[in-house]
């Protein structure tokens, strides 16, 4: 299946985009029956399988679906739809590991549960696509958290200079329902779309003990709060109730009054402030009591730059100097914490313990983690980074290279830079375009 939006998929969402940004106030009324159309519901199916997810607690893959055979399968899906008799399963959970050494919890639904989700998403997504603040850079078309980075500079260097460094504690799981669903009702009066997004609020989830034991909880249904981590819904049902604090911030005049502009990606966000930056923080935990969402006090703080750098969406803002000319500049690097985990990476690629392919998959491995890091971390002053981590992995290459071909010396001789750079094809970061301008502070 291709991946490529299939032209009715998109005249659908085109023609809802427009609907609701021509009339704000207008519901939509027929959304339901959007979700089970076969060309919404086969692409949806597509994107789900491209993601190559694993199973959830039904057990059921994307090889056995593929052996059914998929048009049925989707067949059947749309009929259980249509029919009203679709019910959403529990969610596996899985723990994460994290760099700090704790674990994230990560909800994995079945993948029909996640094929419904996604085609509902499809739908609705472009109803509130035309509803979504411009400073929400999170989960939308055209829009990325380097463009999020951006937007900060932009405002430390027109003199927002007081930053209120903001963390909110749990917010996936501490969005309140009987809240969100009136974010979603300002739009949507079908109610058997609505519906759906009820039901998939309060599923249950189910994990493991440390014997192997699967126990089902119900904590989303007990306590009215949290969306689907993992879920495919999740991301637009965030964005949809994080709106309400930006939103909020205007409509109550903070951002006039204060002059202090927020930036948000997914459930971080920062105010940039001119000189107010302390009655910013105190207006934003207001407005976060009424919207019944914790702030972390003990990561929140008030960065006054370019003295007191802060870190944003794994980017380190602060005082910079130019290699060129010695003087400084407010601007941006990758942060420690982001530094650190790429060298957790590649000693988990070249460790003792790693598998032992050829020369070349190994290589290929490193380029891809290096090439999609320093993607990202493609603004601002980057060559001290890029120039540490080429060492690290030169470094962890050769030890890897060492165990597998035993011999003695470290191996600087025999895989000198140049040998691991154009023989072996390692990349090398060092000389990468620089795409964020330098700014005097």
């Amino acid at each position: 299946m291709s991946l490529s939006t299939p032209e009715s998929v998109q005249r659908l969402q085109a023609a809802l985009h427009a609907k609701a940004k021509g009339e704000p106030g207008f519901r939509f009324y027929a959304l339901y029956d959007k979700v089970y159309r076969s060309d919404v519901l086969a692409h949806a199916y597509a994107r789900c399988r491209a993601k190559r997810g694993a199973a959830g607690v039904d057990g059921e893959t994307f090889e056995a679906i593929e052996s059914y055979g998929p048009d049925g399968w989707l067949g059947e899906l749309a009929e259980a739809l249509r029919r009203k008799t679709y019910r959403p399963e529990a969610v596996r959970r899985v723990w994460i590991p994290k760099p700090d050494g704790t674990k994230r919890p990560l909800g994995i639904p079945t993948i029909r549960d996640r094929v419904v989700q996604t085609a509902a998403v499809l739908v609705l997504a472009p109803i509130f696509e035309a509803d979504l603040a411009a400073e929400q850079y999170a989960y939308r078309p055209g829009r990325g958290a380097l463009d999020a980075v951006q937007h900060v500079h932009r405002l430390l260097m027109s003199g927002h200079t007081e930053v209120v460094d903001a963390d909110l504690s749990g917010y996936f799981d501490s969005i309140p329902h009987a809240e969100l669903l009136k974010s979603v009702a300002r739009r949507v009066v079908d109610g058997a779309m609505m519906r759906l997004v009820k039901m998939w609020l309060v599923m249950a989830v189910e994990e493991e003990d440390d014997r192997g034991r699967k126990q089902r909880t119900t904590r989303a249904k007990d306590t009215g709060r949290g969306t689907p981590q993992g879920a495919p819904i999740s991301p637009l049902l965030a964005n949809l109730y994080i709106r309400r604090f930006v939103a909020g911030w205007k409509v109550l005049g903070h951002e006039t009054r204060l002059k202090a502009r927020i930036v948000n990606y997914a459930d971080d966000f920062v105010i940039c402030c001119r000189g107010t930056g302390a009655e910013a923080l105190a207006a934003m935990r207001k407005m976060m009591v009424r919207l019944k969402l914790m702030v972390n006090e003990a990561k929140t703080r008030l960065r006054r730059a370019p003295d007191e750098p802060f870190d944003f969406l794994g980017y380190t803002f602060g005082r910079n100097w130019s290699p060129k000319t010695g003087r400084s500049y407010i601007g941006t690097r990758p942060s420690k914490k982001r530094l650190a985990r790429l060298v957790t990476a590649l000693r988990g690629l070249t460790g003792r313990r790693s598998a032992r392919p050829t020369v070349q998959e190994k290589v290929a491995e490193l380029n891809r983690l290096l090439s999609g890091w320093a993607n990202y971390f493609c603004l601002g002053s980057v060559s001290r980074a890029y120039r540490a981590m080429d060492e690290q992995a030169r470094r962890r290459l050769r030890q890897w290279l060492r165990a597998k071909y035993p011999h003695q010396g470290y191996g600087r001789v025999r895989y000198s830079d140049t040998y691991l750079h154009e023989v072996l094809g390692l990349v090398r970061l060092q000389g990468r375009p620089r795409n964020f301008p330098w700014a005097k502070a």
